[in-house]
């Protein structure tokens, strides 16, 4: 049964007047229109963002797209305004999906012939089978009950449509990787992209009108080029009055900001500021990792006179479910005069799935609110699941103001070569989620100052270094880059700071992820940066690891207990250690922590002057563009992670070793420009002509201040790059359209004035604002229109700040 948890609670009307308002911090608006909103960004799981750009013209989701339910209604004299989210309508199965109960269809691997959609078609040969259908090997879909491994499936599925359910919306729920099509007795009614997870569809009416009292068929071709294949579907029908609020307030302005996304709206005879704030501040870990973000509120009248105002905050259950058929519990308590609502799983499955498109099933996720009324009730709704709602009614007056707090408890994050490691905010074992959000309730003043004052110096320096359209991107890239990580301690003591390969394939702790995202890190704290290391020379000096060069990953989130990735990196990896490790140096002033790694590192160098120079056929960082020999950028980060050991064995005192490796690096980079020369540019592999490729690589040299190429070699990129534009930017290579947003800003840091980093710049931020594809800010897009070519909310924009870091 779905439990409705009311909490009433009356504040003063002036009682957080003053620590709503601005800090006294005067805020540069960022104009962007984002592809999506950052509200709620805790960690890879707990992640809430808005798609739209109205607040409230969508669900609050999860970065992967599932629905994490977040409404706000704000009542003025009694009338009501839905300003946050959107209801999703309750709905009845008519024949759920396999995540509910399995079902029974007919399927074949081998296209079938004319007219297999057909109410009428003879199946009598094809597999029986139950749904969902999917991959069951190695990296299964955990929905899959029947295993599919070809690339393509067709499948009948003979339903029932009861006569209680004619005259009412119907929805076709549906879960595909990749393309699919679907039809109802015989009529095509859907064709979709990759990739969904229980994607609500509203039948047109006439499409409903294909369904006939009795039974019916539902159809689908599914097609999976590469990687897991599944396909689920099912029919439910909405209840009569499901949707309570459906007046809308007004958006007025939306604006993002490091830290925090403000919201302005006019809801009747009254104004409505709304901020999320997530206190991402690098220099303190505590605030870092504390799991509790804010909500806060101003509510002024706009007529200049008093009204009667209650605010409604409605939060679902599936901020701690991974699917929305989880059964739940909630609950309501009272402690140290915080008021708080819980929700959870009832299985509490604590580390028992990984992989990319999971959400946390175990843990608790938590609203708080500092003054409680004397009135709790629970209702009791037909539905899976559990809604946290909480009420605050402000007194009558012309303005006021006040907070809610979310957060999470997830009490394991990580499992680290077999051991459950807690959250670092808990890695004492004696903190509790109580004690979280009492110090978050009692710093508020000060952290809303703190988040303040960040965000105008970010946006300040940001647009000096690279102005105002590079400032922008960094707002919007800071906390996306952040939360893409979980922060915990080693059992030795060690900081780690685990990012997940979001939208890609949820490896952990992947270094061509660490390496794009280091520059933020860099920027505002080493510690952090070594904490995106710490894991991978752990693996190699442990044993664990025992190739001569460094691991792509320790696993796949949650868990951290060995490369699970299917093939190796090897100089990919290895360069991409110890550039930055040389980076961290360059920032503190001296290698001590190169020094503790120094044999490790030692090896990876090695490996470096044995294979870097011309690489063999093997993965690196863009895999996703193909695979080949010859890699000219590859050999770049070669060569300068070779020059990093060079410039870490000087920093130590080892000048013997340092002029060894440093000549080797200038030897080796002067054999690279004679092999890659290909006139006004040079080539994307030695071996071919005609050809070119971003040589991101390079900036580092410029950086590190390694000089170990010639100058020219920059400036004549550069130079041919900027001839190689397109409406949305520079295309990654000759081969493809598409570009990665990171390498872009990356390679606009190597030119040598800001008017030409501008140059690049600028497309980049009209892709960002044009974009059609509204996610969580993508790094893999099209230059030659606005569309996202795969990836999203990946921490690998933290590569932004790389300006920034050039300025420091």
């Amino acid at each position: 049964m779905k439990k409705r948890l009311l909490l009433f609670t009356c504040i003063p009307a002036m009682a957080l007047f003053a620590a709503c308002q601005s800090s006294g911090v005067e805020r540069v608006k960022n104009t962007l229109r984002a592809p999506a909103y950052p509200l709620v960004t805790i960690d890879p799981y707990t992640s809430g963002w808005s798609f739209t750009d109205n607040l409230y013209d969508g669900t609050v989701r999860h970065w992967t797209g599932k629905d994490f339910s977040l409404i706000g209604v704000i009542k003025v004299d009694g009338e009501e305004f839905r300003f946050m989210g959107k209801e999703r309508p309750a709905i009845d199965p008519v024949a759920p999906n396999s995540e509910q109960q399995p079902w029974a269809g007919k399927y074949t691997t081998a296209q079938p012939s004319a007219g297999w959609m057909d109410v009428d078609f003879n199946d009598a040969k094809w597999q029986s089978g139950n749904g969902s259908f999917g991959t069951l090997s190695k990296h299964k879909e955990p929905t899959a009950k029947t295993d599919w491994m070809e690339k393509e499936i067709w499948v009948r599925r003979l339903i029932d449509f009861p006569s209680d359910f004619v005259g009412r919306n119907v929805y076709l729920e549906y879960s595909n990787d990749d393309d699919a099509v679907f039809y109802i007795n015989g009529q095509k009614i859907l064709e979709v992209k990759c990739c969904n997870k229980n994607k609500l569809f509203l039948l047109p009416e006439e499409a409903v009108q294909l369904l006939q009292e009795g039974q019916n068929l539902v159809a689908v071709y599914c097609n999976n080029p590469v990687g897991n294949g599944l396909i689920d579907f099912g029919l439910y029908a909405e209840r009569e009055n499901s949707v309570r609020y459906a007046q809308t307030a007004t958006q007025q302005s939306v604006d993002v900001q490091a830290t925090q996304t403000h919201y302005a709206f006019t809801c009747g005879n009254v104004d409505l500021k709304v901020t999320f704030t997530a206190p991402l501040l690098m220099n303190n870990l505590d605030l870092l990792s504390r799991p509790v973000n804010y909500l806060s509120y101003e509510v002024t009248s706009n007529d200049g006179r008093p009204h009667e105002v209650e605010l409604v905050f409605e939060a679902s259950s599936q901020w701690a479910t991974n699917t929305s058929y989880q059964q739940t519990t909630a609950s309501y308590f009272e402690q140290d005069g915080l008021h708080f609502l819980k929700t959870g799983t009832i299985e509490q499955p604590i580390l028992a799935k990984k992989g990319d498109d999971l959400r946390i099933d175990w843990g608790y996720f938590y609203l708080a609110v500092e003054n409680g009324g004397d009135l709790y009730t629970v209702r009791e709704e037909k539905a899976p699941g559990s809604c946290l709602v909480l009420k605050q009614n402000l007194e009558k007056a012309k303005s006021s103001s006040g907070k809610i707090m979310l957060g999470y408890d997830d009490i394991y994050s990580i499992q680290y070569f077999g051991e459950n490691l807690r959250p670092y905010w808990n890695r004492s074992g004696k903190e509790s989620i109580v004690s979280q959000f009492r110090k978050a309730n009692v710093e508020y003043e000060k952290v809303i100052g703190e988040c303040d004052s960040f965000d105008a110096e970010l946006m300040q320096k940001a647009t000096a270094a690279g102005g105002r359209e590079y400032a922008e991107l960094c707002a919007l890239a800071y906390r996306q880059a952040i939360a893409a990580h979980k922060l915990v301690q080693a059992p030795s003591g060690d900081l780690l700071f685990f990012s997940k390969e979001n939208f890609s394939n949820g490896s952990i702790g992947t270094v061509d992820i660490t390496y794009p995202s280091a520059p933020l890190f860099l920027l505002y704290n080493t510690e952090l940066c070594k904490g995106l290391l710490n894991h991978i020379f752990y693996y190699s000096e442990s044993g664990k690891w025992k190739k001569p060069f460094a691991a792509h990953d320790v696993g796949t989130y949650p868990l951290a207990n060995g490369q699970t990735y299917g093939g190796d990196m090897p100089v990919e990896e290895s360069g991409n250690a110890l550039i930055i490790t040389a980076a961290i140096a360059d920032r503190e002033g001296h290698a001590k922590y190169a020094e503790k790694h120094w044999d490790v590192l030692t090896t990876w160098t090695d490996y470096l002057v044995d294979k870097g120079l011309d690489p063999e056929n093997q993965l690196c960082t863009d895999d996703f563009a193909g695979h080949f020999a010859h890699n000219a950028n590859l050999s770049i980060k070669a060569i300068l992670g070779i020059a990093s050991y060079g410039k870490l064995a000087a920093m130590l005192g080892k000048q013997d070793v340092a002029d060894v490796y440093t000549a080797k690096a200038r030897e080796m980079a002067q054999k690279w420009v004679d092999m890659a020369d290909d006139g006004d540019h040079y080539r994307l592999t030695f071996d071919r002509q005609g050809t070119w490729s971003q040589k991101y690589n390079l900036v580092w040299d410029k950086l590190l201040k390694l000089n170990i190429f010639p100058n020219e070699v920059a400036k004549k990129e550069i130079a041919y790059y900027l001839t190689q534009q397109n409406t949305y930017g520079l295309p990654l290579d000759s081969r493809e359209t598409y570009t990665k947003a990171d390498w872009i800003v990356w390679t606009a840091t190597m030119a040598d004035d800001k008017e030409t980093f501008e140059a690049f710049i600028k497309p980049l931020h009209a892709f960002v604002n044009e974009t059609v594809d509204r996610v969580p800010m993508t790094d893999w897009y099209f230059t030659d229109k606005p569309n996202q070519r795969g990836f999203q909310a990946r921490s690998v924009v933290g590569g932004f700040f790389i300006k920034m870091l050039e300025e420091n």
